[in-house]
């Protein structure tokens, strides 16, 4: 969501960085493409006069421009300030009651139902007890899909029949997670196209019979300034405590991203991405903002992979690249559980230094690259794959035939396993390759 925006802040970062000396007219031209950057991105024009203001500001009041490194001091600063436009820390869940509520709100199509899902499964990953309260009963098929999700994530759901009103299904609902002594209540409730007041009156009753812990709004981040408004008209008739911004792996410019917090006052608690229930990640503004200026982000790479890969296996392979044993098979599982642990243009983006690769990362998954390189390791023999050195001409020729894919691109495969294999070598032999090595084969570079 952020690729134009990043491309342009870390154009103008780089210009910065690069300048022994800045003068108050480098500085000017330098607000005034971060000015536009900002207000292109569709980031709230009172955001972005205040952000620059702001910036401006401390770097002439310091005396930054005089200073060693100026220009590493002004990004520094540029930084500072991104982070306090997102909400300075990150806001966390008030989970001290038992059950404590969780009642998600928001306009219809938001992601909400989904999102219900992807924070029962984030909470149970906490070591949480998660119930799901399907209070959503006027969207056809919203129960249901409710209950779908709660089936595909081993979560139960509460229900009621057809017709209970929805304050009914939430009274219920709370009784049911007293009785089965859960950690969280997550109530999903309805929706419409646009705010109205029968839908916040409904809404105010409902809050007053459960008495939420939390009042967390679901946002689509691919609407816009929209986002905004809808935001405000909510928080004025109900106590919002957090925003979820959902689809923030869309192509919109993501400038309601950036200014909903300045603009409404509200914490951004979770960013959601795709369909997959594991695609909910905790909202920390400093992580966002070394993103969106190229500083990658090194602590949630981290996390993701905990959370997606297992350690002792991790730990054979690892092994056995350091002894220069690594096989295809290896490379296989590698490209299975680099899949799991999400969009790998953003898994890429959080390398410091590899972030202009991001792009390049995304279009081989998009073009199908990746799942070519499956079927062709798919398609060769358990010894071929132990052994690529036996594959010759006439196996070449079996396998691009077995796996729908060209002998070009199965001889490709093998040189860019080669060289995979060369810097493995490299490592155990202490020396350190190029960074973007590994991720030049993983693409086809």
């Amino acid at each position: 969501m952020f690729e134009s925006l990043s491309a342009r802040l870390q154009g103008i970062s780089e210009r910065l960085r690069g300048k022994a000396r800045i003068t108050e007219a480098d500085l000017d031209v330098a607000l005034r493409e971060i000015r536009l950057a900002l207000l292109e991105a569709d980031v709230n024009f009172r955001v972005v006069r205040d952000f620059v203001a702001r910036v401006r500001e401390r770097a002439l009041g310091s005396d930054l421009l005089t200073g060693l490194n100026p220009g590493q001091q002004i990004v520094k600063i540029v930084h500072d300030e991104l982070v306090e436009v997102l909400g300075g820390a990150r806001h966390h869940l008030s989970l001290d009651a038992r059950p404590s509520v969780l009642m998600m709100v928001g306009l219809q199509g938001s992601g909400k139902t989904t999102t219900a899902a992807k924070l029962a499964v984030r909470l149970r990953r906490d070591g949480k007890k998660p119930l799901l309260v399907a209070a959503d009963v006027y969207r056809p098929a919203a129960v249901d899909q409710l209950v779908q999700l709660g089936d595909q994530i081993g979560v139960e759901v509460h229900t009621r029949p057809v017709g209970t009103p929805a304050l009914e299904v939430a009274r219920s609902g709370l009784e049911e997670a007293r009785q089965r002594g859960v950690d969280v209540m997550i109530l999903d409730t309805a929706g419409r196209l646009h705010v109205d007041e029968a839908m916040m009156d409904e809404l105010v009753r409902i809050a007053g019979i459960v008495t939420p812990a939390e009042t967390l709004m679901v946002v689509d981040a691919m609407t816009g300034q929209e986002a905004v408004r809808v935001a405000d008209a909510f928080h004025a008739k109900l106590p919002v405590t957090g925003l979820i911004l959902t689809k923030m792996d869309g192509d919109a410019r993501g400038g309601a991203a950036l200014s909903i917090r300045a603009a409404t006052g509200l914490p951004i608690a979770f960013l959601g991405t795709g369909e997959r229930t594991d695609g909910l990640e905790a909202f920390h503004p400093d992580r966002l903002a070394q993103r969106i200026l190229g500083m990658g982000d090194i602590v949630s790479f981290v996390e993701r992979v905990q959370e997606n890969v297992d350690q002792t296996e991790a730990e054979a392979t690892a092994k056995r690249m350091m002894e220069n044993r690594f096989t295809l098979d290896d490379f296989r599982n590698q490209l299975a559980q680099i899949k799991m642990m999400g969009p790998i243009g953003q898994l890429v983006g959080m390398i410091p230094g590899a972030s202009e690769m991001a792009g390049a990362a995304q279009e081989a998954v998009d073009s199908g690259q990746m799942k070519r390189i499956e079927a062709i390791i798919d398609s060769m023999t358990a010894e071929e794959r132990r052994r690529p050195d036996l594959i010759k001409a006439s196996r070449r020729r079996r396998i691009a035939l077995g796996s729908g894919t060209s002998t070009a691109e199965v001889n490709r495969l093998l040189k860019q396993f080669g060289e995979m294999q060369k810097m493995m070598k490299m490592l155990s032999g202490g020396k350190m390759p190029r960074l973007g090595g590994g991720l030049g084969a993983l693409l086809g570079r």
